[in-house]
């Protein structure tokens, strides 16, 4: 087979169904932009509700051949997916420069995590089958065997779209079950049709990975409501999430939801402030702060709070702004679309009328939004009591560890959080009592690890990502019991 084409301008106009590129059957296509250039560079298929019921038919047709393939062989398939994507990080890091605005070091950074969703996939296997005697009836013995759950439809954002898409494909392929994907509408080909380009070049069978991109609006509820998928794996806005957990709950499905977070991160007055300075930055501006676990409120003691804020500050003004599909010094790129630079910028001007201050940064042009610094914030302001999802940071004091807490907590959120603190006991007990899935001490909270769990409380979401915990959430477990020597069916005595 030869190698696919990966280039910006390349042909993505059609979808991805039972192992065929074919068109969308209402013939309309979505033009595609490059953010910082703000300017069409393609176009791909705008999918219909009867493309999404053609790849679910796909999807389960294909289903049980490929459960009952050897695990052995469906690993030498993903292995060549692994291989397809080792092999073309050039093209992919061009890819998502032009159509998410991605510097060059949070390509490899997207990259590495993606390559390792699909190392983790490889690995993951499905607890042993278990024999328990029966406890009530004689000579019985209870088997517990765990199947894949069967076709999985996964939703998958613009923000980190290879990744985000892999982290539920992989695992999901590797385990017997089949999939259709929907990618984000601003992200279509990184979080979609290059996934699908890899697949066929991997030898993935016909079904088993089906790709149908479209605006959410128009084929989001039919991908979430089908009759056909037993998980439906959405990440993205908590709003977004509460109406795919509603649309798949009305056929059982089991929705799996990485939803939105607000982030604290808690500086303590003990720290080195120069090293907490530079998490913070990290944790506010990576990626333009377009991050679900990225740093929403920074909690900053009271006496080292204006020295936090000059060194905040002085990092945000060091970033080289700039479009990163022509410019590989680039660090800060553009945010992904209108709609959400308008977000900010009103978050922004709100929390400047409620009486913030402005440190740096707080002007857009284009879909750049400048590296912002706000000090003497409280979390009510917009930019803090909301998840803002952008390159703002907001710096709140506080005057104790309990109040910190209170701050911290003081949100629907409960994604993740991080806290910076010299004394280690103090620090456990501080992470001990965020509301939060995940809490990193002495680091800022934008971390992924395929062996830890992934995921959030409150309203962040349902069920984990990676190892074990995503391997519950893709099988289901089935009782085969074995009656030995004849029961005693009493009624009949």
């Amino acid at each position: 087979m030869s190698a696919p084409t990966l280039e910006p301008q390349a042909d993505w106009n059609q979808l991805y169904i039972d192992g065929e590129w074919r068109d969308a059957t209402g013939g309309e296509t979505i033009p595609v932009e490059n953010p910082a250039k703000q300017e069409v560079f393609t176009e791909v298929p705008s999918g219909t509700e009867a493309d999404v019921d053609a790849a679910y038919e796909a999807a389960e047709a294909a289903q049980s051949d490929w459960a009952a393939t050897p695990r052995a062989e469906r690993d030498e398939i993903v292995q060549n997916l692994l291989d397809e994507l080792n092999a073309r990080f050039e093209e992919i890091a061009g890819l998502l420069a032009t159509e998410a605005g991605t510097p060059g070091y949070r390509a490899m950074g997207e990259f590495a995590t993606a390559t390792g969703d699909v190392e983790m996939a490889l690995d993951l296997e499905p607890p042993e089958e278990e024999v328990r005697p029966s406890p009530s009836i004689d000579d019985k013995d209870n088997h517990i065997v765990y199947e894949p759950v069967g076709v999985v439809g996964v939703i998958s954002p613009w923000n980190f779209p290879l990744h985000l898409s892999l982290r539920a494909v992989a695992p999901a392929i590797a385990l017997g079950n089949t999939v259709v994907l929907k990618p984000a509408t601003d992200t279509p080909i990184t979080g979609g049709l290059l996934i699908a380009k890899l697949c066929e070049a991997a030898g993935v069978p016909d079904g088993v990975v089906n790709v149908v991109t479209g605006r959410g609006s128009e084929i989001g509820d039919r991908i979430a409501n089908h009759p056909t998928p037993r998980v439906v794996s959405f990440t993205g806005s908590t709003s977004v999430g509460k109406g795919v957990a509603e649309q798949a709950g009305k056929n059982l499905a089991l929705p799996a939801l990485e939803l939105g977070g607000n982030a604290p991160f808690i500086v303590t007055d003990d720290v080195d402030v120069e090293r907490a300075a530079r998490a913070g930055a990290f944790g506010s501006f990576f990626h333009q702060g377009q991050v679900c676990i990225s740093i929403n409120r920074h909690l900053v003691h009271e006496s080292v709070y204006d020295e936090y804020v000059d060194l905040l500050v002085d990092h945000a003004e060091s970033l080289v702004v700039g479009d990163p599909s022509e410019n590989e010094d680039v660090t800060f790129g553009p945010v992904q679309n209108e709609t959400q630079r308008d977000a900010l910028v009103e978050f922004i001007e709100g929390s400047l009328e409620s009486g913030a201050t402005l440190e740096t940064g707080g002007e857009a042009d284009g879909l750049f939004v400048e590296p912002t610094v706000l000090s003497d914030c409280t979390n009510d302001m917009p930019t803090a009591c909301n998840e803002h999802f952008g390159p703002v940071a907001p710096v709140i004091p506080f005057s104790d560890d309990d109040e910190a807490i209170e701050l911290a907590n003081d949100t629907e959120y409960g994604l993740s959080a991080s806290v910076f603190c010299e004394d280690e006991e103090r620090a456990r007990d501080l992470a001990d009592r965020v509301e939060a899935g995940m809490v990193h001490i002495n680091d800022q909270p934008i971390n992924e690890d395929h062996n830890a769990p992934f995921g959030g409380v409150k309203q962040s979401g349902l069920g984990r990502y990676h190892g074990e915990w995503i391997t519950r959430e893709l099988t289901e477990p089935k009782w085969i019991s074995v009656q030995g020597e004849e029961r005693d069916y009493f009624v009949f005595e």
